[in-house]
């Protein structure tokens, strides 16, 4: 066994370049009980503060610790991806872990992981999404299919970081028509029932790929326009904005969508949205309103 440095440094407040290339140093050993106290050790340090997080990057963890996710022990590969995903808080250690081949060692335990394990490498996922330059990367290397197998049959965690992951990829727009293809739809829109407590998580989803003809077609053909209809109505501010624009993508190049969407009362939320929502909620509201009116619909 290993000694523990982390209790030493829970009881001084500091993280020494030493003890944090001990620790590395550990990672290499092939002894399967060093490395489970090594990552767990890393685990925690990660969790702590920024500085512990800096040294740890500038000691050379992150290729160490991306190598252990192809670890056949559970608890080896946990410890090892969420010490990543605390690591991937700051931006510096985004790069790095880009470097390290991060996104396809993290696909190989969205499909092959605990649970624990799959929640935290979408939330990595998501946390590398953040940058441009990653959604290319992550939506070429595969990531999107286990990301929408997540979202299907994820603990709820799991499937509030799979739907973090999408919506960051679903910015760029070669990722969208890669989103709808892998089947996401019929889930997103699954989970706009507010007993999912998930309606914010799958409607901005759902907006950005409203953008695109096949995402118009399967937001529709899984009946989406009701539960959007009650996301302006009830959502959270973020989520009758996001709603409100997946409707006005519908709306806008279909007459028909905009009849389902009236029917299902659209009208008078829409109203109080244009009234009393965020600046970007009332311009959508506003457009769809004329919408309907252009229609001669209202």
């Amino acid at each position: 066994m290993v000694s523990s440095p982390v209790l030493k440094v829970n009881a001084d407040h500091t993280c020494t370049k030493a003890i944090v290339e001990k620790l590395v140093e550990d990672l290499l050993s092939h002894t399967l009980e060093i490395l489970r106290t090594t990552t767990a050790e890393l685990r925690l340090l990660t969790k702590l503060n920024a500085k512990n997080r800096r040294v740890i990057s500038d000691c050379g963890a992150i290729s160490l610790l991306v190598n252990l996710l192809n670890s056949t022990d559970t608890q080896v590969q946990e410890n090892a991806v969420t010490a990543l995903v605390n690591l991937s808080i700051d931006n510096n250690c985004k790069i790095i872990l880009a470097q390290a081949n991060a996104i396809e060692a993290l696909i190989h335990v969205l499909q092959t992981g605990s649970p624990e394990a799959k929640e935290n490498s979408a939330a990595t996922l998501g946390s590398l999404s953040v940058c441009e330059d990653n959604q290319v990367n992550i939506g070429r290397s595969g990531a999107i299919g286990p990301l929408v197998d997540l979202l299907r049959d994820g603990t709820p965690r799991g499937k509030k970081d799979a739907a973090t992951a999408l919506f960051n990829l679903s910015l760029l727009s070669e990722n969208k028509a890669k989103i709808v293809e892998a089947g996401s739809i019929k889930h997103l829109v699954k989970l706009m029932d507010p007993a999912a407590g998930m309606v914010e998580k799958a409607v901005v989803v759902l907006a950005n790929v409203a953008s695109i003809d096949e995402g118009r077609i399967e937001i529709v053909r899984e009946g989406g326009i009701p539960l959007l209809v009650d996301a302006v109505e009830l959502g959270s501010a973020r989520a009758k904005e996001y709603a409100a624009a997946a409707l006005l993508w519908l709306c806008a190049i279909s007459s028909r969508f905009c009849i389902m969407a009236i029917r299902e009362g659209a009208v008078p939320p829409l109203v109080a949205l244009s009234q009393s929502g965020t600046a970007r909620a009332k311009e959508k509201a506003r457009a769809l309103l004329g919408c309907f009116s252009r229609n001669k619909l209202v």
